[in-house]
């Protein structure tokens, strides 16, 4: 029993230094931006539950930090979004998208700053 707990405690303690290490580092590339037009938008790397990295079609990256975490974002690492204007904004919503038989929807959070960045590799 006390190396079940003990197992339990340690991976609870090394779980979050697992999210930390999708989260390559970012170095400021400019200034940010509020907008970002939808069809530059060629893939979406969620990191955590407020950090979703967007790349262009000419491999330009945007860290879009949210204001404050968005639940199950970092674990399901999908989800839409829906805009009547031909760009995604710090001012739109995303909505986490849960698996299962069927994609359902989940917290809706809002987005931040499209910040221009150089990503570090891994």
């Amino acid at each position: 029993m006390r190396l079940l707990f003990a197992a339990l405690t340690l991976a609870a303690f090394a779980a979050p230094s697992v999210a930390r290490d999708r989260t390559p580092a970012a170095t400021p590339a400019g200034v940010p931006q509020s907008c970002i037009p939808l069809a530059s938008i060629r893939e979406t790397h969620v990191r955590d539950d407020r950090t979703i990295d967007f790349i262009t079609i000419g491999k330009v990256a945007y860290r879009n930090t949210l204001p404050f975490a968005c639940p199950s974002l970092g674990f399901e690492e999908r989800f839409s979004y829906a805009t009547s204007l031909s760009q995604l904004c710090s001012t739109d919503t995303i909505t986490v998208l849960y698996s299962g038989a069927a994609l359902s929807p989940g917290a809706t959070c809002g987005l931040g700053q499209f910040q221009p960045v150089t990503l570090a590799r891994n």
